[in-house]
């Protein structure tokens, strides 16, 4: 699949991963561990969010895969409630993008890392 935005290629990845949490509720609903309320899905683009919530946007993701509008249904359904996380407190730029230095050692505090040279 070749995305015309950011926002497409995010609103896919809501897609993917919500594919994964719902497997993973039915899974623990058949280990006996039923979960009633909605399953949090953290994003990086409002846009994605306000596409998956409303389906008002069709005419600008009309070119989206049909596979993709999955993650509309299981919000829409209460299935999945999604929350907007911004870039600074986003812990995946560690790893894909260049920082200032303290955002860089602050979201390494947060994964649990203190010195990034120290072999321990």
């Amino acid at each position: 699949m070749v995305a015309r935005s950011s926002a497409e290629v995010e609103y896919c990845a809501m897609a993917s991963a919500a594919c994964e949490l719902v497997w993973l509720k039915r899974l623990l609903t058949d280990l006996g561990c039923p979960c009633s309320i909605p399953m949090t899905l953290y994003c990086g683009k409002q846009t994605a969010m306000h596409i998956a919530s409303n389906p008002v946007f069709h005419e600008r993701t009309k070119h989206i895969e049909v596979v993709c509008h999955y993650i509309r249904q299981q919000v829409q359904s209460k299935l999945i409630a999604t929350h907007y996380v911004c870039t600074t407190d986003q812990l995946a730029n560690v790893f894909t993008k260049v920082l200032p230095t303290t955002q860089f050692h602050q979201l390494l505090s947060k994964l649990g890392s203190i010195n990034p040279l120290d072999p321990a």
